[in-house]
Order: C-alpha cells, then sequence, then structure tokens
C-alpha cells in the first residue's frame, strides 16, 4: 500500500491557503519564476522557499486550489476584439443564422467555402503498420520526407452536405475562382441566386474575385464577422477530413495525396448529410453582442 504524504489530510490556516491562492492566479513570469504554466508541485516548492509555509505537498495544494475551483495548468486560448460588437456585426450574424436556420427556395443554392491550406505527403521511411488483436494500435514511422505541400480549396452545400474539392499547389485568387466556376458548372438555369459563405481573407475579395462576382449577378457573397471562422461550415466539414483521412499521413507524393483526398471526398458525396445547425447554435455570440451594445450604449 503506498504511504501517503506526511501532511495530505493536515490542514493549512487559512493565510497559507491565501498565500497559495494569490500565488496560483498570478503568472509565474510575474512571480519570479521561468515557467509558462503553474503545476500543484510548483506552487509548493515556490511556497517553501518564500517562507510561506515549512513544508507542503502538491496534493495539499491540489487540495486548496480544488477548493477553489482553481486550475492555473488548464489554457484557454482567446482572441482580443479587432471589431466592435456593433449593430452592424449583429446584423452579420444574424444574416449567416438566416441562411443556415431556414429551408432554401427551389432556386437558391447556399455554399460553404473556404480553403484547408498546407496539406503534406509526409512520406514515411516505413509503411504504416495496422492495428492487431491484443491492444496493438495501428504504427506510423515518426521519420518522415518532406515533398511540397497542397491547398484544398473546399465548398460544402448546406443542404446536401455535398462538397466540391480542388487541389492546387498555391493559394491565390486564381484558384479560387476555379471554385467558383464549378459551383457555377453545377448550378442549372433553374438556379437564380447563388449564397456564398466565406471569411474575409483577401483572396475571396480581391479585385480579380469581384470581378468574376460582376459577371455572375446570381453569385451573393456573405462574409463572416472578423474572428468568427466557426460560423463557417465547411470547417467542420475540415474538421472530418482531418479526423478520418489525414491523421497519420503517409502519402508517397503529392499525386498520391491530391488522388486520396479526392477519393475521400467521393466517398463522403456518397452518403453526404447536412449539418444540423438551429438558431441556438448562435445563441452564445449574440449574447455577447447584446451586452457589448448594453454597455455601449
Amino acid at each position: 500500500m503506498t504511504k501517503p504524504a506526511v501532511d495530505a489530510c493536515r490542514p493549512f490556516p487559512p493565510v497559507i491557503a491565501a498565500h497559495l491562492v494569490k500565488l496560483a492566479c498570478e503568472l509565474p513570469d510575474k512571480a519570479g519564476r521561468s515557467l509558462s504554466l503553474w503545476t500543484c508541485a510548483e506552487l509548493a516548492r515556490t511556497a517553501i522557499e518564500r517562507g510561506v509555509v515549512e513544508s507542503i505537498s502538491p496534493q495539499s495544494v491540489q487540495r486548496i486550489l480544488q477548493s477553489q475551483k482553481l486550475k492555473p495548468w488548464r489554457v484557454h486560448h482567446w482572441l482580443s476584439p479587432k471589431v466592435e460588437m456593433d449593430e452592424a456585426f449583429r446584423a452579420t450574424v444574424l444574416e449567416v443564422m438566416a441562411l443556415y436556420t431556414r429551408a432554401p427556395a427551389p432556386h437558391e443554392q447556399i455554399w460553404s467555402l473556404d480553403e484547408k491550406t498546407s496539406l503534406q505527403p509526409r512520406t514515411r521511411s516505413a509503411p504504416n503498420l495496422p492495428a492487431q488483436p491484443g491492444n496493438v494500435p495501428l504504427y506510423v514511422e515518426h521519420e518522415y520526407a518532406r515533398k511540397g505541400a497542397l491547398q484544398l480549396f473546399a465548398a460544402f452545400n448546406t443542404k446536401t452536405g455535398k462538397v466540391f474539392g480542388l487541389l492546387r499547389r498555391r493559394k491565390r485568387q486564381v484558384e479560387f475562382i476555379e471554385l467558383l466556376e464549378t459551383i457555377e458548372a453545377q448550378a442549372g438555369s433553374e438556379v437564380t441566386q447563388v449564397h456564398l459563405i466565406c471569411d474575409n481573407i483577401s483572396i475571396h475579395k480581391g479585385k480579380l474575385v469581384r470581378a468574376w462576382l460582376q459577371r455572375h449577378p446570381r453569385f451573393h457573397m456573405r462574409f463572416t464577422p472578423v474572428h468568427c471562422s466557426w460560423m463557417n461550415q465547411v470547417e467542420q466539414w475540415f474538421s472530418i477530413l482531418q479526423r478520418k483521412r489525414l491523421t497519420a499521413p503517409n502519402f508517397a507524393d503529392l499525386d498520391a495525396l491530391e488522388e486520396r483526398v479526392h477519393a475521400f471526398i467521393d466517398e463522403w458525396n456518397n452518403h453526404a448529410h447536412p449539418f444540423s445547425w438551429t438558431t441556438k447554435s448562435f445563441d452564445k455570440i449574440l449574447a455577447k453582442i447584446k451586452v457589448a451594445l448594453v454597455a455601449a450604449a
């Protein structure tokens, strides 16, 4: 039986607990430690070195932090707002929400477009070995050769779930227009409105693209708000592609990679399905906008 730490169950005075909580709420660099994140062991060591307590175990530190629901080793990434959450921002969100949640008319198509960049063959020095009985996992050779990269231009039909994909060496307006031409070619004369949902990167709204859109008046571009790429449904499909096809990559070359990605798209389209988004999908962002508008009033 493992012997428990000497102070595993020993209570500590509130002043010591307060010091530890205060320390955990500081960045380690600000507290004179060259660490990215606090751990219970590092907090215990720092408290002892500062003379806050003569001795304390990491387990006791964890118990103290747990009482405050404090986990300084956890990380959550966020972005400083570059665009105000004003009425224009709200209008853009509502416009995208309407396209996703209403049933398209027979004369409409709605497509979500984006690029998945830097798809690499990562040719391994040995073939992948499949999983075997007895808890033997898939084995992937760690060493690989770099053989360039492809950019995937994809369009996701929000009503049917069908996907169009083009793989190219470069990521420019020219390649993006190729994707638009693919959508144009499949949209029959009965389709009088084609709604495109994209993010705000330059190749989606450059001079060549704007000229193309002027020549194709049934196409209507809708941009998601800045830093709201999660509103682009094709991103959800990209995560499926990454998980099911691009995990543990081991392709002979760029041509093999392109062929296998196209094969995945074909298989997906044989059983395609749309993603179920409702107005509740936008509740969180709309609540934030409401708070921002009230604060600005």
